[in-house]
């Protein structure tokens, strides 16, 4: 056979061996807006550290080893005896040692914390999305604890920790800890209020014992989990540790791990607490899903900031693959139909990079208004933003065409993950219902909604417009459950044209008005108007490698 047959042409190289937070132009836009300028040579320098390792050959190949060997469930030693540990592949562990050590539990008390978390959050999920589990409940888990504030005392200094360690052993002998969260059971998924996992007060203040069973157990792997069940003055928020204070194993069947459509590296399990299984309070009885709460919302944000990255991912790879593939004459990229589909999902990405980030910095700023702001625009972030990152990696994909539907590409795994995010801590109607809720119950919540959004009035008259729109819809509550889901979809793109208006370059916010607000873009990707500067659009996009 000739040699030459073997010849490569017109292949993209990898994209490997950049900075994967530089690169992203709206990301570090974000971070410098939102974080106070004695901060941002510290915070640029961390970030730009992990983004380049998380754009190195190495992570890369982490990220590909950790995917394709999940982790495996060990009930019981070569003694006989009941251990339920889960056995991860060592990329897993690096990827979460890097992420640990690079302070992406560590948003609650330090100066401009949720912010530079949330920016790293983005991009470390870029590699390997599924460690990302384990960071966000450990991160979320923290306002839950000081509900509690003896058990805070002692799990929020591990939790925030930078050192990451595997063993399981007392709290009080580990420089930093994991934490999972146990809610849904089988009978009720969303519907928390039907568990019937049981709590039996012990003769200590504050002290239970579990009968039950969790349909899904978020990192199983963790030295502790956030769990409802039901005590005598009802349903009530528990932290369970995998090991006691002697260095006993506490009673946590992992029945089994699930076998998931994506996040193939991450742990889910079904658990079961056999009437031994010490719980600690924390809260009050009864008031469960208040203390819940907020360790809920702050997942929630990270199923925004996860989305986020996902689709920065996608699009960058199919810039990437367009900017070096030819095809009928000259590089994809510069084709004006092709040019008009990577602009549209570049403008996609930049939303919701935009959006993520903005509502990072309200809980920077922890004041009444900015908190009222996160009750209504988290929800709405979260059903919004999720729902559109499994058409953007869709789509993205098949701008590499074959090679994209190639596992060797990369696209598949993002693809398989891309749903994950609008399932996780409430799906699509939880979200939207979970809108309506904060307009009937909670007024403050509205109008610092429509201050934020007030703030770009009279900069676009298609953003105007829509707003008008949301305001008509809010004006007749009449049947609003059932318009929940347009209503959260309105929601969210107002507030995400209101900031791109304020805060992205000019042919950014133009094309996001038109397309998304005015009404002049199709229902799939690359229809925008060929009268905007949509090669400006794809060179924002652009990573340079």
């Amino acid at each position: 056979m000739a040699a030459s047959t073997h010849t490569v042409t017109n292949q993209a190289p990898p994209l490997v061996g950049y900075d994967v937070f530089t690169s992203d132009r709206a990301l570090a836009e974000a971070v410098e807006r939102h974080l106070a300028p004695e901060l941002l040579a510290e915070v640029r320098e961390e970030l730009s550290l992990l983004g380049r390792a998380c754009g190195s050959v190495q992570v890369r190949e982490w990220g590909e080893q950790a995917n394709g060997n999940p982790p495996r469930l060990r009930t019981h030693d070569r003694y006989g005896q009941r251990i339920d540990e889960v056995e991860f592949h060592p990329a897993w562990h690096r990827l979460l040692g890097r992420s640990v050590s690079a302070g992406l539990t560590h948003a609650w008390g330090r100066p401009g914390g949720h912010v530079r978390r949330a920016a790293g959050f983005l991009v470390a999920s870029q590699p390997e999305a599924g460690h990302g589990c384990p960071l966000s409940m450990t991160h979320a888990a923290v306002p839950a604890l000081r509900a509690e504030p003896e058990l805070a005392a002692v799990w929020e200094p591990a939790a925030l920790s930078h050192v990451y360690e595997r063993e399981l052993r007392p709290v009080a002998e580990k420089p930093g800890a994991l934490l999972g969260m146990a809610m849904t059971e089988k009978q009720g998924g969303s519907d928390v209020r039907a568990n019937t996992t049981e709590a039996r007060p012990l003769a200590a203040d504050g002290e239970y014992v579990l009968t039950g069973h969790k349909w899904f157990c978020s990192a199983p792997m963790s030295d502790a989990f956030l769990v409802l069940a039901q005590a005598p003055a009802g349903l009530t928020c528990f932290l369970v540790p995998r090991v006691l204070a002697d260095g006993s194993r506490n009673a946590f069947a992992i029945q089994r791990l699930k076998d998931k459509l994506g996040n193939r590296s991450n742990a889910s399990a079904e658990v079961e607490f056999d009437g031994t299984t010490w719980a600690r309070r924390v809260g009050d009885e009864g008031r469960g899903i208040r203390t819940i709460m907020g360790m809920v919302a702050a997942t929630r944000l990270d199923c925004v900031l996860g989305s986020a990255a996902l689709m920065r991912q996608a699009v960058a790879q199919a810039v990437h693959h367009a900017s070096y593939r030819s095809a009928f004459g000259g590089l994809l990229v510069e084709k004006p139909l092709m040019r008009n589909v990577l602009a549209d999902l570049a403008l996609e990405s930049e939303a919701a990079t935009v959006l993520g980030m903005r509502l990072a910095a309200a809980y920077d700023a922890g004041t009444p208004e900015e908190s009222a702001l996160l009750r209504i625009a988290v929800p709405a972030a979260k059903y919004w933003v999720t729902k559109r990152c499994v058409p953007v990696v869709a789509e993205a994909l098949e701008c590499l065409g074959g090679n994209g539907y190639v596992e060797e590409s990369g696209m598949p795994r993002l693809l398989r993950e891309s749903p994950l995010n609008s399932v996780w801590e409430g799906s699509g109607n939880v979200q939207a219902l979970d809108v309506v809720r904060a307009l009937r119950t909670e007024p403050a919540a509205l109008d610092a909604l429509l201050r934020e959004v007030g703030a770009a009035r009279g900069a676009d008259h298609r953003l105007d417009r829509a707003i008008r729109g949301v305001l008509v819809e809010l004006a007749d509550l009449e049947g609003i459950e059932a318009r929940a889901r347009r209503l959260a979809e309105r929601l969210a793109l107002v507030l995400q044209g209101a900031l791109l208006v304020r805060w992205a370059p000019p042919e950014v916010a133009d094309a996001f008005c038109a397309a998304r607000l005015g009404g002049d873009g199709g229902g799939a990707f690359g229809t925008l108007p060929h009268t905007l500067d949509l090669r400006a659009l794809v060179e924002r996009a652009r990573v340079e490698v």
